[in-house]
């Protein structure tokens, strides 16, 4: 068990602010809806809270809420409906009736995506112990964000927003990442003695820090080691700024891990990978969702590779999209072929430029190696499909089968009409439509008689 999920008192109730309307997106997608590395903001938000083992986690919604709530279905969560977006303060007051008195309080943003666990446990530790616990940092450009303001002993003494701020106070530099922890109990007390007589005329949250102080409540402040893990999203170009960020930890992962990695800004990992050793990716690689590498695997510039397992010494050549599929040992892809969902190549496979497969298992040593299709087809070991060759999978309303057995050949420009069988050891022409099964061993043709008409003189132009 890691340490994160481990040390947190018995009640611990996670709140996530997620309401807002992100208009400086200047987009239809809800602002928590906003895809980094692959994933709206908001799952990353939920990964880290589920990480924390809490007894509850409530997501308080309210701008295009349903959108919001319909993104996560399998979600175990408690949706909490803010009507008006009026402030933090506001936010979190509609959720904490629903938080037992004795749990502690955890408050997270869905446009905050990067905090890890561990800063986060270290606040819920401190809330658990009676105490209010905030999240600071110290950030190269403070503008944008509420500054800490300490007494002349050093303590914490309150939280100012920006536009509320004096020109002393926006010379501070700690700044107040909004993220604290505290007893339920006591939260829900300064919930309710908060103001709105603000620049904003909202109900700030961080307003919870100065009733604490004057209450005699300790406050406590943890600063993060790296300020970029409390950076928010309020618009495309800071999305693209934590998209670098992430980029960058997650090429720097596979490196430490052993993957050569040609140039770490030019790789994306919008998921997980796992890989076994002396895995070379060249620039400009995709990966999502899963996806699984084995020993020695190269992989060209420009692949995409999804939800994918590729076997052991099998080079992708550039260009390549897997989605879905699994890839057996020392197999050649590509250049610029399609591997579609549920295909299975076997080891050994070859497919090759310009070619497709869907939802087809190719058996050992079998070769597609140029220009063709082949779509629900079963097909054994050591087939050559010729180049062009096209396995019709579709009348126009269902999809058929085609099994090719071993050894069997087509030639170029082959047509296989589903459903059909192709028997062991067959060798198809090039140029034949085949719609029925063809027998083993044999040589099948099926194409018209090359004729000449002598007299036959092409069209021509009548002149204008």
């Amino acid at each position: 068990m890691s340490t994160a999920a481990s040390t947190h008192s018995t009640g611990l109730s996670v709140v996530i602010l997620a309401a807002g309307e992100g208009r400086r997106m200047n987009s239809r997608l809800p602002k928590v809806l906003q895809p980094l590395a692959g994933r709206p903001l908001l799952a990353h938000v939920l990964d880290t809270a589920h990480r924390l083992s809490p007894q509850r986690i409530l997501v308080v919604y309210g701008h295009a809420g349903e959108q919001v709530r319909a993104a996560f279905p399998d979600e175990s969560v408690q949706w909490v409906l803010q009507e008006r977006q009026l402030g933090t303060g506001h936010a979190v007051q509609q959720a904490v009736p629903h938080v037992p008195d004795d749990d502690t309080v955890l408050v997270l943003y869905g446009d905050v995506p990067l905090l890890g666990a561990e800063p986060l446990a270290r606040l819920v530790r401190i809330g658990a112990a009676g105490e209010l616990a905030l999240l600071t940092m110290v950030p190269e450009d403070p503008a944008g964000y509420g500054r800490i303001v300490r007494d002349a002993s050093g303590r914490v003494a309150r939280s100012v927003e920006q536009k509320d701020a004096t020109p002393e106070e926006l010379a501070v530099r700690e700044c107040n990442t909004g993220v604290l922890a505290a007893p339920a109990r006591r939260l829900k007390g300064w919930l309710a003695q908060l103001r709105n007589d603000n620049a904003q005329g909202e109900y700030y949250l961080t307003d919870v820090i100065g009733l604490a102080v004057a209450q005699g409540a300790t406050v406590t402040a943890v600063s993060l080691a790296d300020s970029i893990d409390a950076l928010g999203v309020n618009d495309k170009t800071q999305l693209a700024q934590l998209e670098a960020v992430c980029r960058r930890r997650a090429a720097q992962a596979l490196m430490t891990a052993g993957v050569t990695v040609v140039d770490p800004a030019r790789i994306d990992v919008r998921g997980s990978v796992t890989h076994g050793q002396d895995v070379f990716v060249d620039v400009n690689v995709v990966f999502e969702g899963t996806v699984k590498l084995g020993n020695r695997v190269r992989i060209g510039s420009g692949c995409v590779i999804r939800d994918s397992e590729v076997g052991d010494d099998t080079e992708l050549f550039p260009f390549c999209v897997l989605d879905g599929a699994v890839i057996g040992a020392a197999a050649r892809i590509g250049p610029f072929s399609r591997v579609r969902p549920t295909t299975a190549l076997g080891p050994g496979v070859h497919i090759g430029n310009f070619v497709e497969v869907k939802n087809s298992t190719l058996g050992t040593d079998s070769k597609a190696n140029h220009l063709s299709y082949v779509g629900d087809a079963q097909v054994g070991a050591r087939v050559n499909i010729g180049a062009g060759t096209i396995v019709a999978n579709y009348d126009g309303a269902n999809k058929h089968r085609t099994i090719i057995h071993d050894d069997a050949h087509t030639g170029s420009n082959s047509v296989l009409v589903a459903p059909i069988t192709v028997g062991e050891g067959a060798t198809i022409a090039a140029g034949s439509t085949v719609v029925h099964e063809v027998p083993a061993g044999r040589l099948t043709i099926a194409r018209a008689r090359q004729s000449t008409l002598e007299d036959w003189q092409r069209p021509v132009k009548k002149p204008k």
